[in-house]
């Protein structure tokens, strides 16, 4: 039998087996590539190539299946991709991003078991410009609070439930996978109301042992290794018309006793005892034409970084802007530019300025990045 019949015949039997139990499986993905200009990355001007930004260049196959009385079987498979080198982000994974299965009904809710997002990606991330539209550019000190979506939890069980009254509830587990229970481990949860124009949002995320063990919820991806972090945060937006929308969005962070940054190199050889990390950030939309659009973000972090030392109490001001024009429903082209200003003075990498997509940490307090480039979307 020729490799032309046997294919006809798999094909027939995937259509037939689809249509008896109305599934379906779809390819989705976005490519997201363009030049960045920075200023200041150690004491040098850098221009570099940069693959995802708005939203990381990815790929994933998504399906379900009907399996009657209105509930679903579902799966994510979702990878992360440098377009420039071809190699797989997320650590090397090969379905980094996302990787799960579960049920899904409209009266129940979504119970998934995975690799996935945390509650507070899920509900409170969208109502900052990183995590909505502008991207990297646009992403909090360090992406402290994770709203630029740095890290996911492993080996994950996460519940959503319905929308009821305009309220929706969504919580999540990370379980360490050893036979120490709590070594790294991770929850997270998160409310959402929405009615007419008006949306808020509430969440909170502790994680423990993040990044110190190779095996648990948050490893080699984790912003901070640390014994303990957790994360409040809050947002609310509120829509003018389908042309304009504003948002503000809330983030507190303690980092305790933390060892490693992962934009940070160099955190000195001092014992920290803490960071922590407030972010308040204000965003906007507003569309000049169906088809153009200007997204602007001011963001204001205060920062209390203790060691055996002493401390520092830094402040970031960060603002970043695109203007994107869609050629098409599914392509588009735009132009970011972000500036970020610092005042630490720990002695370590902690007090150069640094906008996530930069090309490094800025030999002072000052870093301004430029980028334009183009997305499609499949």
């Amino acid at each position: 039998m020729n490799t032309f019949i046997r294919t006809a015949i798999f094909s027939a039997v995937c259509l037939g087996s689809n249509a008896h139990a109305q599934s379906s499986v779809m390819l989705y993905g976005v490519l997201d590539d363009g030049l960045n200009f920075t200023s200041n990355a150690g004491g040098h001007r850098g221009y570099a190539m940069v693959s995802g930004d708005t939203a990381e260049t990815s790929f994933g196959l998504k399906g379900a299946e009907d399996l009657g009385g209105g509930l679903s079987a579902i799966f994510t498979l979702e990878s992360g991709v440098n377009q420039n080198s071809g190699q797989l982000n997320e650590g090397g994974r090969l379905f980094g991003r996302q990787a799960f299965v579960g049920l899904s009904s409209a009266t129940a809710g979504t119970l998934t078991l995975g690799r996935q997002y945390d509650a507070t990606i899920d509900t409170w991330s969208p109502f900052t410009a990183a995590g909505n539209s502008i991207g990297d550019l646009a992403a909090h000190p360090f992406d402290n609070d994770n709203a630029d979506y740095d890290f996911r939890l492993g080996n994950a069980i996460k519940y959503a439930s319905p929308t009821f009254y305009g309220f929706q509830v969504e919580g999540v587990y990370g379980f360490s996978n050893t036979t120490n229970f709590s070594e790294n481990r991770a929850y997270s949860a998160g409310l959402t109301y929405s009615a007419g124009p008006l949306a808020l949002a509430a969440a909170y995320m502790r994680l423990n042992g993040s990044g110190t063990t190779t095996a648990g919820a948050v490893t080699s991806d984790s912003v901070f290794e640390s014994p303990k972090q957790q994360n409040i945060d809050a947002g609310v937006k509120w829509t003018f018309s389908e042309n304009a929308n504003v948002a503000l969005a809330y983030s507190h962070v303690d980092v305790s006793s933390p060892t490693a940054n992962g934009y940070a190199p160099n955190i000195g050889t001092q014992a920290w005892a803490s960071w922590k990390f407030d972010n308040i950030e204000i965003n906007g939309q507003y569309y000049l034409t169906p088809a153009l659009s200007l997204t602007g973000a001011y963001t204001f972090t205060h920062g209390r970084l203790e060691s055996e030392a002493g401390s520092d109490s830094p402040n970031w001001h960060q603002v970043a802007l695109m203007l994107n024009y869609s050629i098409s429903k599914r392509t588009s082209v735009y132009l970011q530019g972000a500036w970020q200003h610092t005042n630490a003075k720990t002695g370590t990498d902690l007090d150069g300025a640094q906008i996530i997509g930069s090309s490094g940490i800025s030999s002072s307090g000052n870093q301004f990045v430029a980028r334009v480039a183009m997305s499609q979307k499949f």
